[in-house]
């Protein structure tokens, strides 16, 4: 399948690109909306802020709610919380609004950002974690996490409370974690997202 990664010109942009090549996908960076006409999957990547995201979204990717409709998605940690109705990071700012819930901060008691492995907990079957169990870890960089209003959670991960580091919706997928930075688990849930975008 022909992988998009969208250009956000924020970083780890080349370490997606690598795993999906790890096993064995066609990836290109798309640009604009033009783009993205020649994939068959779409993946937002996810580091950097809120604000700057969005705005790249919005001003480069004109029909990007059009083609999000109509593709497999992939949202990574920032490209997932870019998916819901608006977040509270530097302000408030509206999101794509494809997903229930807002983004909002971790909680003080907690070191911010959470940086490091951490595991996650199964809470729904899916094709997603096949190959996968209750405990196995993922590596996790973010101050913000997913306040899902919708009954799309299949995974939790604990950090002072639980917030979803997995959902799955229709023809879309988000990680709070970076299955690029996350070993032998990410590279085996990348390759369960692609068979699932074979079924979606």
């Amino acid at each position: 399948m022909k992988v998009a990664i969208l250009d956000l010109s924020v970083g780890n942009l080349f370490s997606i690109k690598r795993s999906f090549e790890r096993i064995g996908e066609e990836v290109f960076l798309a640009n604009n909306s033009k783009d993205l006409d020649l994939a068959d999957v779409v993946v937002i990547p996810g580091v950097g802020g809120f604000k700057s995201g969005i705005t790249t979204l919005k001003n480069n990717f004109k029909d990007l709610l059009h083609i999000l409709l109509h593709k497999p998605i992939l949202g990574i940690c920032l490209g997932m919380q870019l998916l819901l109705e608006k977040s509270y990071e530097g302000g408030v700012n509206e999101g794509l609004g494809i997903i229930k819930g807002e983004v909002i901060r971790l909680p003080s008691f907690v070191k911010i950002p959470h940086i490091g492995w951490n595991g996650i907990e199964i809470v729904k079957n899916s094709l997603l974690l096949e190959d996968l169990k209750n405990g196995d870890y993922f590596y996790f960089v973010h101050s913000y996490y997913c306040n899902v209003k919708e009954d799309i959670i299949i995974a939790y991960t604990d950090y002072g409370i639980k917030f979803p580091s997995i959902i799955e919706k229709k023809n879309i997928v988000g990680t709070q974690f970076h299955p690029e930075k996350s070993g032998k688990n990410g590279l085996i849930f990348l390759k369960n997202f692609i068979k699932w975008c074979k079924t979606c």
